[in-house]
């Protein structure tokens, strides 16, 4: 008996073996597209997803579930893009198409970052200061520098890993969930029934719930993130110059991209499931940054005792985290886009020294982020600003990238398919429709 027990322990220590090395294995496949949809939950997204379900409850809990495959269809495209060519996406369409059209998307999206960057240094400032308490000031300068030092500074290889424990940060809104009494069978009969309301306040919601999570950071930072892949595995090119890339590549990709966005949407479903069932059945309705939703939900969470503090600390320190992951990859999408579209040496493989206009777009649109919160901006127009521009550079873009999408010049066999080229059009169509949208509630909110 003792012999055969020996043998059964041995047996299931060597199963165990190929167990953990296939986890660790499936660890490594996670990275440009965890991080990308990681980042799309930044302050400026959760403060967004906050004002929905305070607004509006479960009613807007649908979007989280219809827009994954948009969402996901044109990120795998963006991610495969960067694989197939080796380029960032704004080298691939300055190849391609006119430099006009280009520089206008590009600034756009610069802008559009720089505002966003703001919004989320004061976020991550004010969300801190919930949970130690310190001066305002003190936070949004400490926030600036940690990033600004660590993306400059860390290599690549050093940096990605710490993105990806960043990520992680999504956690904390599943556990303030849990901490709350949620009729669970209300919520997914709204996650599966669209309900739509025909009124200004509700369409304004629901585009800019579009344009905060299908936006164009998104879209150059991940094609950006995979040229970076290339360089840190060191892989070979061909005579056309475009990476040889192995079998497997592609496959982990998206793996890679459909976790993260999946990620994404789960953590706007939590969101809008946190504040819907406390915020909205106390008729809070208004909520102007994230860190007022963490501040609002002490009061009103009492499941059992100090739960209202931990809810608001959680919720607070998921702001942190994400924001501490947000503002680099707004940032460095941010310098990818125009570094490319100048033809300026780029990369976060590369240090200082080699790319200083690619690294310098990354200090001042940090820096001026953290000045536009000393200068008497209101965060929530700001955030409105942000949308407007999103929604706006989203269209051209997905546009270009439908198009690049089926182009067997550029991405020869591995050019879209059926599935994919109709998804990324109708995500083109949505946005357009959004970004009118946006633009029309704009000039009538002003």
């Amino acid at each position: 008996m003792t012999i055969l027990l020996r043998k059964s322990r041995r047996a299931a220590s060597k199963d165990s073996k190929p167990s953990k090395m296939s986890f660790l294995r499936f660890l490594k496949i996670l990275g440009p597209g965890l991080i990308t949809g990681a980042a799309d939950d930044d302050p400026s997204g959760i403060a967004t997803y906050s004002q929905t379900g305070a607004q509006f409850g479960f009613g807007q809990l649908w979007t989280s579930l219809y827009q994954i495959p948009l969402l996901l269809a044109v990120q795998e495209c963006c991610a495969r893009i960067g694989s197939v060519t080796g380029h960032g996406l704004a080298g691939v369409i300055r190849q391609q198409y006119s430099r006009r059209v280009l520089l206008s998307a590009v600034v756009l999206v610069v802008l559009a970052n720089t505002i966003n960057i703001g919004a989320d240094i004061g976020a991550v400032a004010a969300a801190a200061g919930l949970v130690v308490k310190a001066p305002f000031w003190m936070f949004a300068l400490l926030t600036t520098l940690l990033v600004i030092v660590l993306e400059v500074l860390l290599s690549y290889r050093t940096y990605a890993k710490l993105l990806k424990w960043l990520a992680l940060a999504l956690l904390a809104y599943p556990a303030t969930t849990l901490m709350i009494d949620a009729p669970w069978r209300e919520i997914f009969l709204a996650t599966i029934i669209p309900h739509i309301e025909f009124t200004f306040s509700f369409v304004f919601i629901i585009t800019g719930v579009l344009g905060t999570t299908i936006s164009p950071y998104m879209f150059f930072w991940q094609t950006s993130q995979e040229v970076e892949e290339e360089i840190l595995l060191g892989l070979p090119v061909d005579d056309k110059k475009q990476p040889v890339l192995p079998l497997t590549f592609l496959r982990n990709m998206r793996i890679d991209t459909a976790i993260g966005m999946v990620s994404s949407e789960l953590g706007q479903w939590f969101i809008i499931i946190t504040t819907g069932a406390v915020l909205f059945s106390h008729g809070i309705r208004t909520i102007n940054t994230a860190a007022d939703a963490a501040k609002a939900l002490e009061p009103l969470v009492r499941s059992f005792p100090n739960s209202g503090q931990i809810a608001r600390d959680l919720f607070a320190i998921g702001v942190v985290g994400l924001g501490l992951l947000g503002i680099p990859v707004l940032a460095g999408a941010a310098a990818y886009a125009l570094a490319e579209a100048l033809d300026w040496k780029e990369g976060l493989s590369l240090k200082l020294a080699q790319a200083r206009g690619f690294y310098g777009v990354i200090i001042v649109s940090v820096a001026v982020g953290l000045l536009l919160n000393f200068v008497g901006i209101d965060p929530m127009k700001a955030l409105v600003l942000t949308a407007v521009f999103n929604g706006v550079a989203a269209v051209p873009l997905l546009f270009l990238i439908a198009r690049i999408n089926r182009n067997v010049e550029i991405l020869g066999d591995s050019r879209g398919g059926i599935v994919s080229s109709t998804l990324v059009w109708l995500s083109f169509g949505v946005m357009a429709v959004a970004a009118a949208a946006l633009l029309v509630s704009f000039v009538f909110a002003r």
